[in-house]
């Protein structure tokens, strides 16, 4: 499971309107015939036009100003092997939604009117996509960029000797750039995988764009914060504030789980992932004493997130810890991003 949660920016300022994101999101719905379309839907509510979610977003902003964020938005991306556990991906996705909104209201610490925040005083909306296209942070980018560098200089080659300026052999290069088309690590197809190509399997996900303001238009709900739990005084009152992320995270998985019977392994964990990049040495202990048939799933699970692997395990658990924090530290920023769930 990998969630992000973001407030929604143009370069340096927050978006004032949400029109453009809403826009972005009608993409995979465009030449689609009505009954085949995903639509927007909230916590009671489906089939909601685009139309109305600028609209409810944007008069939901009173009293904010224009370097603070008016809404924020958050993905939510389960693994293939989480997906293959539902039997329809929109409408349990849908379903997973509306339960994982009230993980996302619990994890506030926010009272009003002297009670906590319910998934009633949110504004908020959502979308399943079923598409996704390969992006330049991708490791499959990343690690055949230095063929697509070589392609490229080959290529602009053939177009200086077409026009005269240079000298050699064409057909030569057309050799080399065919070769390395093959020899790039990562194919999808029989096609080397570039920047923009569409993703293959199921890629199903969803996308929440939520309101900053509660549904009254009267207090402020920032999953931003940066406090867990604090008070502060505000208008002579003392006022809770702070917003729970590992609380949030935790609860999602755990409300996956119960809502699919889906068995997670130990490498799949928030709690694994968060122990893996702030203590290796202790992630990789935990590993070796789980049973052998989840320690070999583990490991699978690791090796197609893109955490470089040890080309042996010890079997001396120090040695281990040694030696998974010198070759893994390097890896821990990859596998926040390409695994994880984070914000």
């Amino acid at each position: 499971m990998y969630i992000t949660i973001t407030a929604q920016n143009l370069g340096k300022n927050y978006s004032q309107s949400s029109a453009d994101f809403v826009k972005y999101l009608e993409k995979e719905n465009q030449g689609l015939e009505q009954e085949d379309m995903e639509h927007f839907f909230n916590q009671y509510g489906d089939e909601i036009s685009a139309a109305e979610v600028v609209r409810e977003i944007d008069g939901n902003t009173a009293k904010l100003k224009r370097d603070e964020p008016k809404f924020y938005s958050i993905t939510v991306s389960p693994s293939k092997s989480e997906l293959r556990r539902l039997q329809d991906n929109s409408e349990d996705l849908k379903r997973y939604t509306r339960e994982l909104m009230k993980d996302y209201v619990a994890s506030f610490n926010r009272e009003i009117d002297g009670r906590p925040v319910s998934v009633d005083d949110i504004k908020y909306f959502a979308k399943i996509e079923h598409q996704r296209s390969f992006k330049g942070t991708d490791r499959e980018i990343r690690e055949n960029q230095p063929y697509a560098t070589k392609i490229l200089q080959l290529k602009t080659e053939i177009r200086n000797i077409q026009r005269g300026t240079m000298e050699g052999k064409i057909k030569k290069r057309q050799k080399e750039i065919a070769k390395l088309k093959k020899e790039a690590p990562h194919q999808q197809n029989g096609k080397r995988i570039v920047q923009g190509m569409k993703k293959a399997g199921n890629q199903s996900h969803i996308h929440i764009i939520i309101s900053r303001k509660d549904a009254s238009n009267s207090f402020s709900l920032s999953p931003g914060s940066k406090h867990k739990a604090s008070k502060v005084e505000m208008h002579g009152k003392t006022v809770n504030r702070g917003f729970d992320r590992d609380q949030f995270f935790e609860r999602a998985e755990k409300t996956f789980d119960k809502t699919f019977g889906y068995q997670r392994n130990f490498a799949e964990t928030y709690k694994a992932k968060k122990e893996f990049v702030k203590n290796p040495k202790g992630y990789f202990a935990a590993l070796m004493k789980l049973p052998a048939n989840e320690k070999a799933l583990a490991f699978k699970i690791i090796g197609k997130s893109g955490v470089p692997m040890l080309p042996n395990i010890p079997t001396n658990k120090a040695q281990l810890a040694l030696r998974a924090f010198k070759r893994l530290q390097r890896g821990a920023e990859i596998a926040i991003k390409s695994s994880s769930i984070g914000i």
